[in-house]
């Protein structure tokens, strides 16, 4: 009933171990709280909460337009109603490396399990789309020390992203992930690698969690879950997939609505109410308050 029977500091710990047992953990992206509590209940290892879904909730593009406030207050709606783990796309942390520290003590403050902060320049783009610019290595490393100064817990889960790949090359990319593990980055996240090769380089030149971003339609290739795992990365997420899935079965619904008007050819493709009332626990506020569920739902 109402939130998470876990406490956020508990959920941290619990990922840190699962993280350094070495195993692929799973972590699609929720586009809202319900979406997340559906990911638990498939048997997912976390949930990922992206900026792009953020920004597109609110019906604007993802070029860092959304604001700590709104993406703290996001997050920590997903966050609260799920037992996994969550970790937030933090952008470049909402300004300098004071903002960066203020950026990570609220999201700690809202249940995160962990954000990542990335190198590109302020404000930033979809980190697969052409004409990104990132900052200068001082800059990217003062981004995450402060992140890591700034944590009061130790296992919120501080991970650096590098868009770097795109702009100057693997090489590079390696050589600024190698640097922001010195920083203290506990975790690394390429941005836009191209092939398995590329995932297996980063993984060899670092000894810290590496993450693989499965966006369709992006610059990477769609590996699947067992395809990264045999090349070392250690947390795979599929940031916008589920968002896209929803928009594009509501686009075709209602594209059936003005052409039939009615929806009784979508009733096999809709989740039952039942299977609602069932995720949100609907019984479960029964035993609270008998008189919140005193019905029979026809299944």
């Amino acid at each position: 009933m109402l939130y998470s029977q876990t406490p956020a500091h508990e959920k941290r710990r619990l990922f840190r171990e699962r993280l350094a047992s070495g195993e692929l953990l799973r972590f699609p992206g929720a586009f809202n709280p319900l979406s997340a509590r559906l990911i638990e209940r498939k048997g997912f290892e976390g949930v990922y909460i992206s900026g792009a879904v953020l920004s597109a909730d609110l019906g604007l593009p993802d070029i860092g337009l959304t604001t700590l406030t709104e993406v703290a207050g996001r997050g920590q709606q997903i966050a609260r109603m799920t037992e996994l783990p969550a970790i937030i796309d933090a952008d470049t942390g909402f300004g300098e490396p004071m903002n960066v520290a203020r950026t990570i003590q609220t999201l700690e403050d809202a249940g995160l399990a962990g954000a990542h902060i990335e190198d590109q320049v302020n404000p930033k783009r979809c980190g697969h789309l052409d004409g990104k610019a990132v900052v200068d290595e001082s800059t990217a490393l003062k981004r995450i020390r402060a992140a890591v100064d700034a944590r009061r817990d130790h296992n919120f889960l501080v991970m650096a992203r590098t868009d770097i790949r795109a702009v100057e090359g693997l090489d590079a990319a390696i050589d600024r992930a190698k640097a922001l593990v010195d920083a203290g980055a506990d975790a690394i996240f390429p941005e836009a690698m191209r092939t398995l090769e590329e995932f297996a380089a980063v993984r060899e030149a670092v000894d810290v969690p590496i993450l693989a971003n499965m966006t369709e339609f992006g610059k990477s290739d769609l590996f699947s879950a067992s395809q990264l795992r045999d090349v070392g990365v250690n947390i795979v997420i599929w940031p916008v997939s589920l968002l896209r899935i929803a928009m594009g079965a509501a686009g075709r619904a209602l594209d059936t609505l003005t052409d039939e008007g009615h929806l009784t050819s979508k009733l096999g493709e809709m989740q039952h109410r039942a299977e609602l009332y069932d995720l949100i626990d609907y019984e479960g506020y029964n035993h609270f308050d008998s008189g919140v569920f005193d019905f029979q739902l026809d299944r």
